[in-house]
């Protein structure tokens, strides 16, 4: 790769960077950050530098693009995270049209590098975009009015409302913007600071990692960041469906309404508010998929209704005090798996209206017996020979862990009880760790491999038309399948037979989200952990 005039080696790179005056810089203001060319790959010592160099080596001047496309320092940072994903052309930079710019879209505000020297440069030391305090250039009087610069113009009413509304709007989407932007430079500094910590100190490491704890579901939103996940959600008819046919069968909970949507994703069930009549929805989310959502609801042109915000619901501030309706899709595996419901409560808690609701309502959890041995054989036996070497050690690892499959209705082989129901309105977090005891009748003799639980949703209160859907093996397969616990051996049973145990569920104190799950059953104790 050829290097630019000067720095033909990287020992010249070195060379150069002996040279430079480090202290003038930061007396000037200038604190010296490496920082790498818009359009190749060479490295400067400083945000200036890399314009200078840009304008000089590339003919790029990014005082003269800004005011080209007249933009603000939100505007700025877009394009230069356009620049860095896309690499564009420098002449496709430099051609000013009455046409959005190339980045205009909001994915472009998520930083390809949280350490670009150029997103921290203060724009307006080289460039202020026309505000209020600036002064706009002389144009020409309007054609076709007779009138000068100093003469007022009649617009039509109907004009005149629609142009404030517009102007309403934008100041909405700048605010959510700010907001945004706030977050992610309070999100990078704080990073920064935990780095400079655990480098600096290392003897007290342990402390950084307990300081830490507040960012211990930074991989759990992650997750949620991949379309994947969104693309099987939802392809998942009956979850989703369900979520559109109990708020269009019943919009007259809805209509004029303000709804907050707690871990909105692509905004799929803020929209279906919106459609159903809500004056106002209120989407959050922690994850990156949020920046998709906003593109999602601009393109269904309902950026009017709905408000999208990025960060932890328990670390933000709605711009309501109360909302009327809460709405969240917070099921796991095991229904609660992930503790995504302990925020759906804390919203309900700090910003449901008196007389509002949280949807869905009612959930339950159900057991029954599973008698599938060849299920047995597929996961435990299997170990007994790995293709000619004995692995039974692994045996009690894989009956400790929880599994999630689709189980057929036909390997049931008992009835069904419920272990655990909740209503939305009065459950509170304690109540997510429980202790239940249960008995179940085994209904046709057979061999008993393990326990099967699945779990209700219902959306019932102040509902004209109640919706509910089961992920049981009698109905039709969700993306949550069942959950099921094997048996260390399995177990003759005959008809009538009563299964009579308990089932404990607690979280891992290390990982909130996981749960840890002991049963009982027949006198003897099983453990299993789900995450």
């Amino acid at each position: 790769m050829t290097e630019p005039d000067g720095m033909d080696s990287n020992e010249d790179f070195e060379d150069e960077e002996d040279d430079v005056d480090w202290d003038e810089d930061e007396e000037d203001g200038e604190t010296p950050i490496p920082t790498q060319c818009l359009f190749c790959d060479s490295v400067l010592h400083c945000p200036a530098a890399v314009f200078e160099h840009c304008e000089s080596e590339h003919q790029f001047d990014i005082k003269q693009v800004c005011q080209m496309w007249n933009l603000d320092c939100f505007g700025y940072i877009k394009m230069i995270n356009y620049i860095r994903v896309k690499k564009p052309e420098v002449n496709a930079l430099k051609t000013g049209t009455d046409a959005k710019p190339l980045w205009d879209g909001d994915e472009f505000m998520h930083p390809f590098d949280p350490e670009d020297g150029l997103l921290q440069y203060d724009i307006e030391e080289i460039y202020c975009p026309l505000g209020v305090d600036a002064v706009p250039p002389k144009k020409a009087p309007l054609q076709g009015y007779g009138c000068g610069e100093t003469e007022m113009i009649s617009v039509p009413r109907a004009e005149y409302e629609a142009l404030c509304e517009r102007l309403r709007q934008t100041e909405r989407i700048m605010q959510t913007r700010d907001e945004q932007l706030e977050q992610a430079v309070q999100d990078l500094q704080k990073m920064r600071l935990t780095a400079k910590e655990m480098v600096l100190s290392p003897d007290q490491s342990q402390n950084t990692l307990q300081n830490l704890q507040e960012d211990e579901d930074e991989a759990y939103f992650s997750g949620y960041s991949h379309f994947s996940i969104h693309e099987t959600m939802l392809k998942d008819k009956v979850r989703t469906e369900s979520y559109r046919d109990f708020m269009y069968k019943n919009r007259i909970l809805f209509q004029d309404k303000v709804i907050l949507d707690v871990g909105c994703g692509t905004g799929i069930l803020s929209m279906f508010a919106a459609k159903a009549g809500a004056s106002h929805v209120i989407a959050v989310d922690r994850s990156d998929i949020i920046y998709q959502a906003m593109d999602i609801v601009r393109e269904n042109s309902l950026s009017d209704k709905i408000t999208l915000i990025k960060g932890r619901l328990e670390d933000i501030e709605l711009p309501v005090e109360k909302v009327d309706i809460i709405i969240s899709e917070w099921m796991g595996y095991f229904l609660l798996f992930e503790s995504m419901l302990d925020t759906v409560l804390y919203a309900r808690d700090k910003y449901l209206s008196p007389g509002g609701a949280v949807y869905p309502d009612k959930f339950s959890i159900h057991l029954a017996a599973l008698g599938d041995l060849d299920y047995y054989k597929k996961h435990v036996i299997f170990w007994e020979d790995v293709y000619g070497f004995r692995m039974s050690c692994m045996k009690g690892e894989v009956i400790r862990e929880v599994l999630v499959d689709v189980v057929e209705q036909q390997k049931i082989i008992s009835d069904s009880c419920i272990i655990k129901g909740w209503s939305s309105s009065s459950c509170q977090v304690s109540e997510l760790q429980f202790s239940q005891d249960f008995a179940i009748t085994v209904t046709c003799t057979g061999t008993l491999v393990g326990l099967v639980s699945w779990f209700d949703i219902g959306f019932e209160t102040g509902c004209p038309s109640v919706v509910f859907f089961s992920t049981s093996p009698a109905h039709t397969a969700t993306h949550w399948k069942q959950t099921i616990f094997l048996l260390d051996k399995p177990m003759e049973v005959d008809k009538g037979t009563v299964l009579v145990g308990r089932l404990t569920c607690r979280k891992d104190k290390k990982d909130p989200r996981a749960l840890f799950i002991t049963v009982t059953l027949c006198g003897k104790s099983y453990s299993y952990v789900l995450q």
